[in-house]
């Protein structure tokens, strides 16, 4: 039961475009005590019906520009197969450690910009009160 709900929280979050993987992994590997490279190639599988049902939704709604996505869709082809060559070679501590600072660098990016808009809406809030 706990593997279905990892998969719809993960689901929601893919279809919402905001990296259902990133969650999936860490669920599977918390949760299911999945080792870390289990859980990172069956994301891998995870994510090729997922981002279907989302580009299909996406372009109907026009949301893709589609010659960029073809040119991103290309170098991530080729980052795909280099990153796929490393990680096989690297022991599951390593691949743990590199996966959490990658995780920790998303978390410091997303609080910047928090913090960033926070202070934009705070000078906006200011300016009002002072007309």
């Amino acid at each position: 039961m706990s593997n279905v709900l990892i998969g719809v929280i993960s689901g929601i979050i893919s279809g919402m475009g905001m990296g259902g993987g990133t969650v999936l992994i860490v669920l599977l590997t918390l949760i299911s005590n999945m080792e870390q490279h289990i859980a990172q190639a069956t994301n891998l599988i995870f994510f090729i019906p997922t981002s279907i049902v989302a580009i299909i939704v996406n372009i109907k709604n026009k949301n893709i520009n589609l010659n960029l996505a073809l040119i991103i869709s290309i170098a991530g082809v080729i980052g795909a197969i280099l990153g796929a060559k490393i990680s096989v070679n690297l022991d599951v501590q390593s691949l743990r450690k590199y996966w959490g600072y990658f995780l920790a660098l998303i978390a410091i990016h997303e609080i910047y910009i928090l913090v960033k808009l926070y202070i934009k809406n705070k000078n906006r809030h200011n300016k009002i009160k002072q007309t």
